[in-house]
């Protein structure tokens, strides 16, 4: 796995040459049960399930480190929206509105992560040093990305009765080929079962069959 924001970026430019990764099962067959309200993608990458959510037409605010896996998005939400002829209908409303923005982190202040409510907002910025606003999103997703300070602030961020699906690597994906092999973003077993007290818990798993991953639905009381 790549372990710096050039690696990354190099990875991402990479993968714009293939088609479009697949949404995780687990974020898929969930999505008719998911709020329609603002979406928060966490590390979104190349944009899986901000151009799932995007079909739904749902106000989405996806943020990563990568400039270039943010410009991937950008021109993928406008692919879609604006299909060539003879590909079928486009599933997105052909004025989808996308804006982008850098937020940047300088010393003593961190900077606040704004909810889309219109259209899709991609953010770059460090999410080390980014704060998510208060009671602001109907639904976050959090896939294959480890940051524990953002814990307590995921809790926040979500609106009474919002949902949180988070789904990474545990430890137990040391015991197989590829995936995340450093320890400090691997989840130890149980600890996502307990990692947000403030939220109701409405399904947990975690597997060990071809690679060790945890899975997480909970939702913010009202």
């Amino acid at each position: 796995m790549p372990n710096t924001l050039a690696e990354w970026d190099a990875r991402h430019r990479a993968a714009a040459e293939s088609a479009a990764e697949e949404p995780a099962g687990f974020v898929r067959e969930l999505m008719p049960l998911l709020p329609l309200g603002p979406a928060l993608d966490i590390a979104c990458g190349t944009g899986r399930h901000t151009l799932l959510l995007a079909e739904r037409q749902q106000p989405v605010t996806a943020v990563d480190a990568s400039g270039v896996a943010l410009e991937i998005v950008a021109q993928r939400l406008r692919a879609a929206g604006h299909p060539k002829s003879g590909r079928g209908p486009s599933r997105l409303p052909s004025r989808l509105r996308v804006n982008r923005v850098n937020v940047p982190c300088p010393y003593r202040r961190s900077p606040s992560i704004a909810a889309s409510r219109d259209g899709m907002l991609l953010v770059q910025t460090d999410l080390e040093q980014a704060t998510l606003p208060v009671n602001s999103f109907a639904l976050i997703l959090c896939v294959n990305y480890l940051q524990r300070s953002l814990f307590s602030q995921m809790e926040r961020a979500l609106a009474p009765r919002g949902m949180l699906l988070f789904e990474t690597h545990t430890r137990a994906q040391l015991e197989f080929a590829g995936g995340k092999r450093n320890p400090m973003f691997l989840l130890d077993p149980g600890e996502l079962r307990v990692a947000f007290p403030s939220l109701r818990l409405l399904f947990y798993r975690e597997l060990r069959a071809g690679k060790g991953i945890a899975s997480l639905i909970a939702q913010r009381r009202a």
